[in-house]
């Protein structure tokens, strides 16, 4: 059997990064998860039974976030448990900590791709898993000073 790859990312431009991936999703078995928006939803056709779908909410609704965050561990909890990944592969951000925190818990390997779209600073979920991932990946070498444990692996795209 193939190993189990589980990618992750929130929906927009991480999704996007993500995607750039898709050659090794034919490589390994794999499984989609994202934030359930009206564009990520297409790529059902495409992934069929191999995605699944987070709670969307950003950190600019104070009140519902802290709520959505909850709902999105035991989402997360529930798909870990049903794919039992190998590795998870996130290029982040809110919606693939908790994921990622209950893959290193479980015994996955966690790799974590800093955004493209930061030159100069961390993102909040980067600074977290910087600690436990077990491959940091940057894609500017800038982004070395500030993650000196990373890897620079250039540009996904």
């Amino acid at each position: 059997m193939k190993d189990r790859i589980l990618f992750i990312a929130s929906a927009g431009g991480h999704l996007s990064e993500l995607l750039a991936l898709r050659p090794m999703f034919q490589t390994y078995q794999s499984f989609l998860m994202t934030e359930k928006t009206k564009s990520s939803q297409a790529l059902t056709n495409e992934f069929q039974n191999h995605i699944g779908f987070l709670l969307y909410g950003t950190m600019a609704h104070p009140f519902s976030y802290p709520f959505k965050l909850l709902g999105n561990c035991f989402i997360s909890l529930y798909y870990y448990l049903k794919f039992r990944p190998k590795v998870v592969i996130t290029t982040g951000v809110q919606s693939a900590g908790p994921m990622c925190c209950i893959a290193k818990i479980m015994g996955s390997k966690v790799i974590y791709i800093e955004s493209f779209a930061n030159i100069e600073t961390k993102t909040a979920t980067g600074r977290i898993i910087y600690y436990f991932a077990d491959f940091f990946i940057v894609q500017w070498k800038s982004m070395l000073k500030l993650y000196p444990k990373a890897y620079f692996g250039g540009w996904i795209y």
